[in-house]
């Protein structure tokens, strides 16, 4: 099982990596032309989005990017933190933020014509950026493409007894997946649901969502759970590629609650600096410029309704999500960690 930081080594690995300005601008700005942010994105998935706010509007983006730490970085920093923009991936990490009283609302009639209310905080704490599907891998030779009454309940069917792969069950994104579960069908199910899934391992949880495929085209299991994104991003991989041609991705839960999606997102922090400016970058990123590129660089599902996914994304089949509210999978996740502990899930 990873070892977990402590808060203080979170903080220096946080407060450790300088700041990287990304913004292309005609001059050099006035104090009141900037915007910080702190993300938990990678510099590459988000830095085009940040050059793209820089030569539209003249102001210069300054980002610290970390992989951890980022609340206890905030709260550390308390009323002088110079933090405007909080860019985040999964609903849990949104939400902590909140809970932690770090981050402030933002009522933009902008942002709630082009969010829909299921993908935001009500009172404007969070909004979300991308969608990702938490799909199934399938072996394209043991396998095929499974069938489309497949749902994430049969991940326990003894039909796949040693044939799963799946990276840490405490991953956030499987926590979500779980959360959502537990939100649809109650702890006690929840918890039988996962001593099946347990026990269908092929081997100990492990690696990333990559791993599994790779795993899968090796021949060590059949099928795996793993981000829709990741499709994309393997395929444009030399090294890679011959790992995502041995797979299908699917789309489970479809003539049911349909596929678990999770989120990236972003929030204002509690003193912002920079308010004005924090907002138009908010903004920004919920626009049709923004929520495309995303789309095209990231194989990520736009939030925008009316901005379409890739063409790869697509080629890989329509879908309709779980439209369960965020906010109420997010509150199972404390009950999902418990659970994972309860059963084992990573011994």
């Amino acid at each position: 099982m990873k070892k977990t930081l402590s808060s203080t080594a979170l903080i220096l690995g946080f407060m450790s990596v300088p700041f990287s300005v990304n913004a292309t601008q005609a001059q050099t700005p006035t104090k009141k032309e900037e915007v910080n942010v702190y993300s938990y994105r990678q510099p590459f998935l988000i830095e085009p989005m940040l050059d793209a706010f820089s030569k539209e509007t003249g102001i210069k983006v300054n980002v610290k990017f970390a992989k951890e730490g980022l609340a206890e970085k905030l709260q550390q920093e308390g009323k002088y933190s110079p933090a405007d923009v909080l860019l985040t991936v999964d609903i849990a990490r949104l939400k902590e933020l909140v809970n932690k009283d770090l981050v402030q609302p933002l009522q933009s009639p902008v942002i709630q014509a082009n969010i829909p209310a299921q993908f935001r905080a009500e009172d404007g704490r969070w909004v979300a950026l991308t969608l990702r599907s938490r799909s199934v891998y399938s072996s394209r030779d043991r396998v095929g493409k499974l069938p489309v009454d497949f749902d994430y309940m049969d991940l326990a069917s003894p039909k796949w007894k040693g044939k799963i792969c799946t990276r840490s069950g405490k991953h956030p994104y499987n926590v979500s997946l779980i959360s959502s579960v537990i939100a649809r069908h109650g702890e006690a199910k929840a918890k039988v649901w996962l001593e099946g899934v347990k026990a269908n391992l092929a081997r100990k949880p492990q690696g990333n969502d990559r791993a599994q495929v790779k795993a899968i085209s090796e021949g060590l299991c059949d099928i795996s759970l793993g981000n829709s994104y990741y499709l994309g991003e393997m395929l444009a991989d030399k090294n890679q590629k011959a790992w995502a041609d041995a797979i299908h991705l699917n789309y489970p839960g479809q003539t049911k609650q349909g596929a678990h999606v999770n989120v990236s997102g972003m929030a204002m922090a509690k003193f912002s600096p920079n308010k004005q400016n924090a907002q138009k970058l908010m903004e920004f990123l919920a626009s049709n410029h923004a929520q495309k590129m995303y789309a095209e660089l990231n194989h990520e599902d736009p939030v925008k309704a009316d901005v379409a996914r890739s063409q790869l994304v697509s080629s890989w089949g329509e879908y309709r999500a779980d439209d369960m509210p965020l906010d109420k999978i997010a509150e199972n996740h404390d009950k999902a960690m418990k659970l994972l502990d309860e059963v084992r899930f990573d011994l």
